[in-house]
């Protein structure tokens, strides 16, 4: 039986839900000042290592589809808590792992439990906050995981260049011990569905406009999140240490907190389509500059405009798959958010053997073709939307 309606539409998320939702960012970004740290400990190669991020990536991608049918029919909050404590177990055994191999495994776990908990959050929001206020909501949570993804990439250096790279590993499993309990003293909130898990999914698999959103969510995972992770080796790569190449990865964090806050205004003025070129021209403009030269100040200005991008144009993608398919808004979500880390996952991948051979600009320089090309693919794809 669905837990009764909140007795009041929300404006913004609980601060329980958006410190989950920093607990898993942080969790997420801390590795990429590491890559090389752990490469040079564990006798790997950069490429090898890169197999940390980029199979956690996929493990939170393709655990998605199954966090979103069990958050449609179990509940957000109680999904997040449960994945929290498992998240938490993965990250300690992180922390003291012998080796590469083991490491891998540890994180693809984390990957997966972590996995649950950014959808469920947004998906929260899209049931208990309207929806013409549900794009400036879903931008404050954005900005709790961006400082996360700030404070991660910033921290996690620091900490391996003074004390010891397993450290990092360890602090988000404690917190996010701290968040599930604080999730726990939240009311439930959990739509009737009316339908099994198999027919939500083919509903959702079957619908001609979620689709285009989760094609779009993977193409911005490979371009925005997946060269993300790759910022902070690109310095490495130029004898910069990791505490400064994570100091400057930063930007990216506080670019999303400064520009989330222009949401709210911008969207109660601006369509979604011309907020969405707004924020796909920004990163175009910082993989040109990382192209031209890669240094702390270049980093710093990519990082500021990757920010921009995930504050207008992914939070446009997020709330439009947020009312996409509301019968199915778990699922929608988490395909969405699976979508984009296996897109990240690929990223990576696909990336780290382009630094390996010191092909810096040309892979920047692919990335803002690609930028181009799906900025103007999402600006037609939802003005055609809204023809409908």
């Amino acid at each position: 039986m669905s837990s009764p309606e909140l007795p009041s539409p929300l404006i913004r998320p609980p601060v329980a839900v958006s410190a989950a939702a920093f607990v898993s960012s942080f969790d997420r970004f801390a590795v990429s000042p590491l890559l090389v740290l752990v490469a040079a400990d564990l006798g790997a190669t950069l490429t090898q290592s890169l197999s940390v991020a980029s199979l956690y990536y996929l493990a939170y991608g393709i655990s998605q589809p199954l966090w979103g049918a069990l958050s449609d029919r179990f509940g957000r909050i109680r999904l997040m808590w449960l994945t929290l404590f498992a998240a938490a177990l993965a990250g300690a055994v992180s922390a003291v792992a012998p080796d590469l191999i083991t490491l891998i495994v540890a994180r693809a776990f984390a990957g997966a439990f972590y996995g649950a908990v950014v959808p469920a959050s947004l998906t929260y929001v899209g049931d208990t906050v309207a929806e013409e206020r549900r794009q400036p909501a879903l931008a404050d949570l954005m900005a709790a995981i961006a400082l996360g993804t700030a404070s991660a990439t910033a921290i996690s250096g620091l900490l391996a260049d003074w004390l010891d790279w397993r450290i990092v590993f360890a602090v988000p499993a404690v917190l996010a011990v701290l968040c599930s309990f604080g999730l726990m003293r939240l009311r439930e909130y959990r739509p009737e569905t009316g339908s099994g898990m198999l027919s939500t999914f083919r509903s959702a698999l079957t619908h001609r406009w979620v689709l285009v959103v989760i094609g779009l969510a993977f193409v911005e995972g490979a371009v925005v999140l997946g060269v993300l992770t790759l910022l902070a080796p690109a310095l490495q790569s130029q004898g910069i240490g990791a505490g400064a190449a994570g100091l400057a990865t930063a930007a990216y964090g506080l670019g999303v907190i400064i520009t989330s806050r222009f949401v709210r205004p911008l969207s109660a003025r601006m369509s979604m389509p011309r907020l969405m070129t707004l924020g796909g021209c920004a990163p175009i403009i910082g993989y040109v500059v990382l192209t031209i030269h890669i240094s702390l100040a270049t980093v710093v200005i990519a990082g500021l405009l990757l920010g921009a991008t995930w504050s207008f144009l992914h939070s446009s993608l997020q709330t439009w798959s947020t009312s996409v398919l509301p019968q199915a808004r778990g699922t929608v979500v988490a395909l969405f958010a699976g979508c984009l880390f296996a897109g990240s996952a690929l990223g990576a991948a696909v990336g780290g053997p382009m630094g390996h051979g010191d092909h810096w600009s040309v892979l920047f320089g692919s990335t803002a073709l690609v930028m181009a090309i799906l900025t103007v693919t999402a600006v037609l794809s939802r003005r055609a939307y809204d023809r409908r």
